[in-house]
């Protein structure tokens, strides 16, 4: 009984590692505090640009 355990323990482990490369990230790359200042400081330079070409 041990060793018909243990073969099923190891092909639920493969099995499980298969379903997770399989299955889509959720996740969303990580973004630094500082790239998002950036990121944010240029659409707002953006939005400045566009408001001076919509006045003149």
């Amino acid at each position: 009984m041990n060793r018909k355990k243990k073969i099923n323990s190891i092909l639920q482990k493969r099995l499980k590692k298969i379903n997770a490369k399989v299955a889509p990230g959720t996740k969303e790359k990580y973004i630094s505090k500082a790239e998002r200042a950036k990121i944010a400081e240029e659409k707002q330079q953006e939005l400045l640009n566009e408001s001076i070409i919509v006045n003149k």
